[in-house]
């Protein structure tokens, strides 16, 4: 035989949606504080009720005792059911409606009471407090069953107690009171339960709207999916209230924008400082894939309002596919230069084997020097006044490809930087963002012409990069170094406005500054002051600057 399977357990399922558990779990609250009003409201009343009772059965004892006339009857005449004390006795208990009223001598003897059979003896409970002088309410038994009691002693007309009086209220009708007291009770119960449940089917209405109808395990789900998404994702995420604070970071924006958890709570303005990434943020500036510079990240930012009056923004590093851009910029200005240099250098060897031809041996020795001869100067005329081997290296390849445009590059006379720098990556992509600004400037113009000067004082770099291009207008002079912000036509690989805001950025992680003004001949010239570029110079005199008075020209170098 196959044995008795188990007895299944009831088990009581919550519903799963969370508006019917809220609903559910405010409508329970609801019937126990009910209750528990109820309950807390029914135990005194009990207690009220009695105490009430007892006061107006004393009330009457009092009544009763302060007529003199009961005094000298109880004195002068005998214990009757017709006597004087008995009459007046009840007419006083059915004006009254008591349940008794017993006048009684000192001995405890009944002089008065319901039924005139008990006229004559003693009471059945003790006297003794009373006939002492003393009020008496209590609850208790008699030979008419529980009462509500009030004993007080009887005076006559000196004071002295010649007996006492005893007033009984049934206790019947206290309870009577009570019982007709706690459908009320419920009632008003009842309508607080009504307003609540209804209140709680509201408010759960209201969950349901905005939890989407949402159990409470797909809530939790999607908040331990949006935590791992949030944090997983290689893309910075900023989400905003309606009052512009920040109140959701991910690791990346932490990361791209250089703060912590510490800016929670806070306005971007006070987190980030005021600036375009800022602006771009709160949407004071308004786009798709807006540019901003944050440190020495070049960030693509986006921003989504949310229903709640609030916003969301994303933010992508575009900061090594911005150098990219900048390298294939260069790569393709040296592969024109090189092709320049491969039709150059074809022409030099067409001259060379000509004059083999002709038998011109002497001829063919000295233009073979004097080519070799050019480029060499010009190498070592660069080294010779920047020290520091890349920015020297950067500067010979920007004369190429400026030569190439037609543009002649050369440095100033008072030209002169040690090879001291601190941060020479960070120089090498001023001067190149500036040079090459310069060229796309005067390029295709006459005379076309790029000075750069650097110069070192103690520790403070000084970088002049002058042009004889059409200049900048002076209302556009702080506009060009914001972020986006750009004349030139957009190349298919990247955006433009980045290079000028970098290098007003980089000038002021360094304490320095970047400035645009006009040229002595016209055209632009562009001052970038750095204050601590330099290392403390050593037992070595500072780096003089080169005698020649004449400003060599390296493109002119390149094209003899």
């Amino acid at each position: 035989m196959s044995p008795t399977p188990p007895a299944r357990r009831l088990r009581l399922h919550l519903p799963r949606r969370m508006f019917a558990q809220v609903l559910l779990m405010q409508v329970v609250i609801a019937a126990g504080v009910a209750v528990l009003a109820t309950g807390l409201f029914l135990a005194p009343l009990s207690d009220q009720l009695d105490d009430q009772a007892m006061r107006r059965a004393l009330s009457i004892a009092q009544t009763t005792a302060a007529q003199p006339q009961i005094a000298e009857d109880l004195t002068d005449t005998p214990a009757t059911a017709s006597g004087p004390v008995q009459r007046e006795a009840e007419r006083i208990r059915t004006a009254t409606k008591a349940e008794y009223i017993v006048v009684m001598d000192r001995r405890g003897v009944r002089w008065s009471h319901p039924t005139p059979s008990e006229i004559g003896r003693l009471v059945s409970t003790d006297p003794g407090q009373a006939l002492a002088g003393h009020d008496v309410m209590q609850i208790d038994s008699g030979t008419l069953g529980r009462t509500a009691r009030g004993k007080v002693p009887l005076r006559d007309g000196d004071g002295k107690i010649v007996g006492a009086v005893s007033v009984g209220i049934a206790y019947d009708s206290v309870r009577a009171r009570l019982l007709h007291a706690i459908p009320g009770l419920f009632a008003y119960a009842g309508g607080a339960l009504a307003v609540g449940a209804l209140a709680a089917w509201l408010i759960s209405r209201r969950v349901q709207r905005q939890t989407r109808d949402l159990a409470f395990s797909d809530i939790s789900a999607l908040l331990a999916e949006r935590e791992a998404m949030l944090h997983g994702i290689r893309e910075g995420v900023v989400a905003l209230d309606r009052g512009g604070r920040i109140r959701l970071l991910n690791d990346e924006a932490r990361r791209l924008l250089g703060i912590g958890d510490e800016a929670v709570g806070r306005s971007l303005d006070e987190a980030l400082g005021e600036g375009r990434t800022a602006d771009v943020l709160a949407g004071r500036v308004t786009g798709t894939d807006l540019l901003t510079v944050r440190g020495q990240r070049v960030l693509v930012a986006n921003r989504m309002p949310t229903d709640d009056g609030g916003a969301v923004a994303t933010l992508r590093d575009r900061t090594e596919l911005e150098q990219l851009g900048r390298e294939l910029d260069s790569t393709r200005g040296l592969i024109d230069a090189l092709r320049a240099q491969d039709h150059e250098h074809a022409n030099r060897m067409h001259t060379v084997l000509g004059l083999l031809e002709l038998e011109m041996y002497d001829d063919a020795v000295e233009f073979v020097g004097e080519v070799v001869g050019d480029h060499r100067a010009t190498a070592e005329q660069v080294a010779e006044r920047i020290q520091d081997p890349l920015l020297a290296a950067l500067l010979v390849g920007k004369a190429t490809v400026a030569a190439e445009r037609g543009v002649a590059l050369s440095l100033a006379d008072r030209t002169g930087l040690p090879d001291r720098l601190i941060d020479p990556r960070g120089l090498v992509t001023i001067v190149g963002n500036l040079v090459d600004n310069a060229v796309d400037a005067t390029a295709g113009t006459s005379h076309a012409r790029v000075e750069v000067e650097l110069q070192a004082e103690g520790r403070t770099a000084t970088l002049r990069v002058r042009d004889t291009g059409p200049g900048i207008p002076e209302e556009q002079r702080e506009l060009i170094f914001t972020e986006g912000w750009s004349t030139k036509q957009r190349p298919a690989h990247r955006e433009r406005g980045i290079g000028l805001p970098l290098v007003r950025r980089l000038a002021e992680r360094q304490g320095g500054s970047a400035t645009v003004g006009e040229a002595a001949g016209g055209g632009a010239e562009f001052t970038v002051v750095l204050p601590e570029a330099l290392a403390a110079a050593d037992l070595e005199p500072a780096l003089a600057v080169p005698s020649d008075p004449h400003a060599h020209t390296v493109a002119e170098e390149e094209s003899r």
